[in-house]
C-alpha cells in the first residue's frame, strides 16, 4: 500500500494491490474508506472481502475504486500465495457471470454448474443491467482530464440564488453540494444556466448529472468541502432526477465535541452535534462593507462533554428556523471563532439536520434523557484554551524570551499563564469614534466636537478604548504585552471611558492619586493569555511584539484538574514514565 501524492494540497489516497492467487490488480481506496488503512486494520498480507466497489476507466486504464471492504483479521497476515500474474484488463471479451464493463479481461465464463456454486458478488455503483446510466463515474475520480462522464449524486445543500456585479455586467449564480459514496463536490451555475437549473435541484434528492460540465480547481474561500476540484454547470449540462431514489448516499460527518473547541484553531471549519438548549430571536445587522441587511439568529448547543456553545445561523435559515428545545441538531460546515472564548457560525455552504438518524444522535439523545437534563453546562466564556497540540501548549516566559531570535514578520501564537505586575500609566487609551464597529481615532476640532475622518461625522464626545502596555511575570521572568480594549477592560476592571473620566477629574483637581490607584489595583492578577508574537521593525531595529488576542481569568476547576494529572505522574507503576529522579 502506498499513498497517492504529487498534488497541490493533496487529499491522502491509498493504492492497494489485490491478488486472488491467479491474478493481481491495482486498486484505489476511496478517501471515505481511508480509515481502514490509517487505523492499521488493513496490512500487507491481509485477507479481505470486497463489499462495495466501482470499476472505472481513467486515461485508458482500468482502475477498481474500493468504497467498502472487510478485513478478515482471523486469518492474520500471510506471505505471498501462489504466483499471481498481472490481469490483462485490455481485452474486449466480457465474462458472462461478472459485470464490470470489460474490467476483468478475457477469462472464459464458467460452466452453468460452476456459476451456481459461486458466491454472489457485491453490487457496485455501475450496474449496466439495472441502470439507465451504466457508465457512472465516482465523484472522487472527477478531474479536468475526464470528459464523457455521468455521476449519480445526492444534493446535500442548495444555496440561495445570488446576484453578482462587476465591470463586465451583472448576473445570477447559485451553488449546490453533491454527494456520492466516494466523496462530495461543489457545483455552481451562472446566468441562464442558473435560472434553468435552480428550480430542478432540491436538497436530499438524487440526480444524474452528465458532461459537458467543467471541472476546475476548487475555490476554497467559497467551499468547506474536502475536494481539490469543483464543477461549473454549462449550457448543455444534463441534470436528471433519478427515478430510483433508494440507496441515497448518506451525509458523512466528522464531529468535533463542543468541549474540545478550545483545541481547534480560529477560522477552522468543523462539524458538530448537540442538544438545542436555547433559541434566540431573529436580529438584523448591517454589513459595514456593503450596507446590506442580514438576518441572524443565535442558538445554544450542548453535548455530553458538559459544555455549551453559541452558534449563529444566517439569512433565510435563521428566519425559517423551527425546532423545539432539546432537539438534537447536527451541523456540517460551521466556522470556529474566538469571539466570547469560542463560538460557531454556520457557513453559507454548510447545512444542518434536525434529529438525524445517525449513531451519534441516538447516543447523545440517550445520554441527555438519562443524565443530561439535570447537568449544569460550562461555557467557553472565560475558559483558557486546552492543551491539544503545540500551538496551544502553555509556555513559560523564559522559554518565550529564548525563542525571540526565531521570530519573523509572520506571526506565531503562544499561550502563557502569568500575573500582571505593572501597567504603564502614561498612555492607556485613545479617543475613538462612537459609530459601532468603527473604532477609528477621532480628533477634537473644537470643545465638544470630535471628528471622525472615516465616518465624516462629528460627535459631542469620544468613546475611549484601551491601548495598554502591561508587564507580566511568572516564576521564570517578565514580558511586556500589548492589550487592546477587550483585554484592557478585564485587566483594569472598568471601561476605558470610566478610567479616563477619573484621570480627567484628577487633572482638574491637580491630583493623580485616584487614577494611579486604579492602575495599581490592576496588578497582581493572574490570567491565561493567548498572544500573537511577531518581529517588527522600529527605528530600523528589529523589535519583538507580543499582542494579547484573548485573556481568560483562571478557571480553578480546570487548573486543579491539570495539577491532579501532573501529580499522578509521580505515582506510576511504570518507573520509566515516572517524574521521580532516582
Amino acid at each position: 500500500m502506498e499513498p497517492k501524492a504529487g498534488e497541490a494540497n493533496p487529499v491522502q489516497r491509498f493504492r492497494v494491490v489485490l491478488s486472488d492467487i491467479r491474478n493481481f490488480i491495482q486498486t484505489m481506496i476511496a478517501t471515505t474508506a481511508n480509515e481502514i488503512v490509517t487505523s492499521g486494520k488493513l496490512k500487507k498480507g491481509s485477507i479481505v472481502r470486497l463489499l462495495k466497489y466501482n470499476p472505472q476507466q481513467v486515461k485508458d486504464k482500468n482502475i477498481l475504486i474500493i468504497m467498502e471492504l472487510d478485513v478478515l483479521s482471523e486469518y492474520g497476515e500471510l506471505d505471498k500465495i501462489g504466483q499471481p500474474e498481472a490481469l490483462d484488463t485490455k481485452s474486449k471479451q466480457q465474462p458472462a457471470a461478472i459485470s464490470g464493463n470489460n474490467f476483468y479481461g478475457n477469462k472464459p465464463a464458467p460452466a452453468p454448474q460452476q456459476q451456481q456454486q459461486q458466491r454472489s458478488l457485491p453490487v457496485h455503483q455501475s450496474n449496466p443491467s439495472t441502470s439507465t446510466h451504466p457508465h457512472l463515474y465516482p465523484i472522487e475520480s472527477l478531474s479536468p482530464y475526464a470528459h464523457k462522464w455521468t455521476i449519480r449524486a445526492r444534493c446535500t445543500h442548495k444555496g440561495e440564488m445570488k446576484e453578482w456585479h462587476n465591470a463586465k455586467g451583472t448576473g445570477k449564480l447559485f451553488s449546490v453540494n453533491l454527494l456520492d459514496d466516494t466523496g462530495e463536490i461543489r457545483a455552481t451555475a451562472f446566468t441562464e444556466v442558473a435560472e434553468r437549473l435552480y428550480p430542478i435541484f432540491e436538497e436530499g434528492v438524487v440526480y444524474y448529472i452528465s458532461a459537458p460540465c467543467r471541472v476546475t480547481l476548487a475555490k476554497k474561500q467559497f467551499s468547506n468541502l474536502p475536494n481539490d476540484y469543483e464543477l461549473q454547470f454549462e449550457r448543455d449540462t444534463e441534470v436528471e432526477k433519478a427515478e430510483d431514489q433508494d440507496n441515497k448516499p448518506q451525509i458523512r460527518f466528522n464531529f468535533t465535541k463542543i468541549g474540545d473547541l478550545n483545541s481547534v484553531e480560529k477560522d477552522t471549519t468543523i462539524d458538530t452535534i448537540g442538544v438545542l438548549k436555547e433559541v434566540g430571536e431573529v436580529a438584523t445587522i448591517t454589513s459595514k462593507n456593503t450596507n446590506k441587511d442580514f438576518s441572524k439568529r443565535e442558538l445554544t448547543l450542548a453535548d455530553d462533554s458538559q459544555t455549551s456553545v453559541r452558534l449563529t445561523i444566517w439569512g433565510k435559515t435563521a428566519e425559517s428556523f423551527e425546532a423545539p428545545l432539546e432537539s438534537i441538531v447536527a451541523f456540517k460546515g460551521v466556522k470556529v471563532s474566538d469571539f466570547g472564548g469560542r463560538s460557531l457560525s454556520l457557513l453559507s455552504s454548510g447545512s444542518m439536520m434536525l434529529d438525524p438518524d445517525i449513531d451519534e444522535a441516538h447516543k447523545l439523545r440517550g445520554w441527555f434523557n438519562a443524565v443530561g437534563q439535570n447537568t449544569t453546562f460550562s461555557t467557553h466564556q472565560n475558559m483558557a484554551p486546552a492543551s491539544g497540540g503545540s500551538k496551544n501548549d502553555n509556555k513559560i516566559i523564559s522559554q518565550i524570551v529564548e525563542e525571540e531570535s526565531y521570530l519573523q514578520d509572520t506571526p506565531t501564537y503562544i499561550s502563557l499563564r502569568a500575573s500582571v505586575v505593572y501597567v504603564k500609566n502614561t498612555t492607556v487609551a485613545y479617543p475613538a469614534c462612537s459609530t459601532p464597529g468603527c473604532n477609528k481615532k477621532v480628533i477634537e476640532e473644537n470643545p465638544g466636537s470630535w471628528w471622525c475622518e472615516k465616518c465624516q461625522t462629528s460627535f459631542p464626545e469620544p468613546t475611549y478604548r484601551y491601548v495598554l502596555s502591561v508587564n507580566v511575570a511568572d516564576h521564570t521572568g517578565t514580558l511586556w504585552l500589548s492589550c487592546f480594549d477587550e483585554a484592557g477592560q478585564i485587566i483594569v476592571g472598568m471601561s476605558a471611558n470610566e478610567a479616563m473620566k477619573i484621570k480627567e477629574a484628577d487633572e482638574e483637581s491637580n491630583t493623580t492619586g485616584n487614577f494611579l490607584n486604579i492602575m495599581q489595583d490592576a496588578t497582581c492578577k493572574t490570567f491565561n493569555f493567548r498572544v500573537r508574537a511577531k518581529m517588527e521593525t522600529y527605528q530600523d531595529q528589529p523589535k519583538p511584539r507580543y499582542q494579547v488576542l484573548n485573556i481568560y481569568p483562571l478557571n480553578y476547576a480546570q487548573e486543579a484538574n491539570k495539577l491532579a494529572q501532573l501529580i499522578k505522574q509521580y505515582d506510576m507503576d511504570d518507573n520509566s514514565n515516572s517524574l521521580f529522579v532516582n
